[in-house]
């Protein structure tokens, strides 16, 4: 039985890729893995670098950029996740191009997998370049009041206060392991089990969001979901979106998205009212920043 089934969805990053892909080749351990890189109608050399370089692993070239929950659910279904029936890896590993594993990472987390059954999916400790932790590795839910927090900045100006930090709980010890509502889409491991009740990524999402949605869904299943620091993986983050302002609009489109498929129906009116305005105002924002770059 294949242990790890690892999906990485590429948009122009050949370079990155090419390192992330060797990584995965030089890990330790006992382990059978397979890898499927998802292309998102890249415009360089990345598919053919793949192919060339690295025929182990298996490619889909997508005709179209679908986003982010659209390729990672073509990987899962080239595993056989999503369709009864059929042998599936014990577990699936979404990973961006733009990580580096370190050779005894993977058996790490599948270590730690093993031994916690009631893990769900778990995350590592995600290093950024300069060292310092990526916050995104380990995530509250955006409720209501938590995304009120972020968005009018208290959750930047106390990170260290156990209510306003929640976000990305930067109240915690980053080397100690956690249960957590969220890991991030960056390197998020998840057993088969989980992924059969929860079901595959809502591709309703492009971009942001869909990792974290995926997170609720499974916790929804009774599964717990746990940040792990005992493996670390370098992240070099946002290597496709560049902190483009197209990203920024994304980020506030999933952000409703998530708030009205899972918190809109019980937040009392007031507060819904406030939410929604809030997102509303940064979305627009977020919007005319990028009508204004592309002019």
């Amino acid at each position: 039985m294949i242990d790890l089934g690892i999906v990485i969805v590429n948009y122009n990053t050949s370079a990155l890729l090419r390192d992330c892909l060797q990584s995965i080749r030089e890990s330790e351990g006992d382990l059978t893995i397979k890898t499927c890189v998802v292309d998102n109608a890249s415009r360089d050399d990345s598919v053919q670098m793949v192919r060339t370089e690295f025929s182990e692993v298996h490619v889909i070239a997508s005709e179209k950029n679908g986003g982010f929950a659209y390729a990672n659910n073509l990987g899962l279904r080239h595993f056989g996740f999503g369709e009864e029936g059929t042998d599936v890896p014990r577990y699936a590993l979404l990973l961006n191009p733009d990580t580096k594993v370190a050779p005894t990472a993977l058996k790490t987390m599948i270590d730690f997998m093993d031994a916690t059954p009631a893990a769900g999916a778990a995350g590592p400790k995600l290093v950024l370049p300069d060292g310092t932790l990526d916050l995104a590795c380990r995530r509250s839910f955006p409720t209501p009041e938590i995304s009120f927090y972020r968005m009018v900045g208290l959750s930047r100006l106390f990170p260290r206060h156990e209510k306003f930090g929640r976000y990305n709980m930067t109240y915690l010890d980053e080397n100690k392991l956690t249960e957590v509502d969220s890991v991030v889409g960056a390197f998020m491991m998840v057993r088969a089990e989980a992924i059969a009740q929860a079901g595959l990524m809502d591709e309703t999402y492009f971009m942001y969001g869909e990792d974290i949605d995926w997170a609720f869904n499974i916790k929804q299943q009774g599964w717990k979901i746990f940040y792990n620091p005992s493996a670390t993986v370098l992240h070099i983050k946002r290597a496709a979106s560049r902190h483009s302002s197209k990203a920024q609009v994304e980020f506030y489109r999933a952000m409703r998205i998530f708030y009205d498929k899972h918190y809109a129906a019980t937040t009392p009116l007031w507060l819904h009212l406030l939410v929604v305005a809030g997102i509303q105002l940064k979305w627009k924002l977020a919007i005319l920043q990028h009508a204004s770059g592309q002019q």
